[in-house]
């Protein structure tokens, strides 16, 4: 599968774990530097890896819980189906594919959320319900980013990463330490999936 002549769907080189479904921000594709790391902890730690590519404009007006839902639901439907069932699933979204929380609460799905939009309290109380293992992941310059519902979110089990100068890239002014940041928060991720 390819978007753009990219590839979309890598398989680790042994025996797959599960599938990991790969969702993008507003204007941060899979292949921005938080998701492409992901991507490779995921191979990493033995898990298939699916991204969806989406270009949020062309959602309209619709709601942008239930347009990030719909996307997220065919991919997974197109796993179940292509896979055969009852494989193990991880969400690892950022920011506007975190709007997926509910669908991955639901299912109680482990999950990645980088830079989770805790500002939504339909996001917050998403995560907060969710039975499955999460990491949250934010930056304390980051508007979208609730310290006292991360706060929440981490004393309800979540692991949580909040670096205190990053913003909703999980960046800064200084290039060297927004490369420092993304070494943070790749070890988080890391972290996390060794303990899955």
């Amino acid at each position: 599968m390819t978007f753009g002549g990219l590839p979309t769907r890598w398989e680790p080189a042994g025996d797959s774990r599960g599938v990991a479904l790969v969702l993008p921000g507003r204007a941060y594709s899979p292949s921005a530097p938080l998701l492409e790391f992901a991507r490779r902890a995921l191979l990493q730690h033995g898990f298939t890896v699916q991204q969806l590519w989406w270009d949020a404009e062309s959602r309209g007006d619709e709601d942008g819980e239930q347009w990030v839902r719909r996307h997220v639901a065919a991919a997974h439907a197109a796993e179940q189906h292509h896979r055969g069932g009852g494989d193990h699933v991880l969400v690892v979204a950022k920011s506007l594919g975190t709007r997926a929380a509910s669908y991955a609460a639901e299912r109680g799905l482990e999950a990645v959320w980088l830079t989770p939009l805790l500002t939504d309290p339909v996001v917050a109380e998403a995560i907060a319900s969710n039975a499955g293992r999460q990491l949250l992941v934010g930056g304390l310059a980051d508007e979208l980013w609730d310290p006292a519902v991360a706060h929440e979110l981490a004393d309800n089990g979540c692991d949580v990463l909040a670096v205190a100068d990053a913003d909703h890239s999980m960046g800064t002014d200084d290039a060297v330490r927004t490369a420092e940041v993304h070494v943070e928060v790749a070890r988080a991720v890391d972290t996390f999936l060794s303990g899955i």
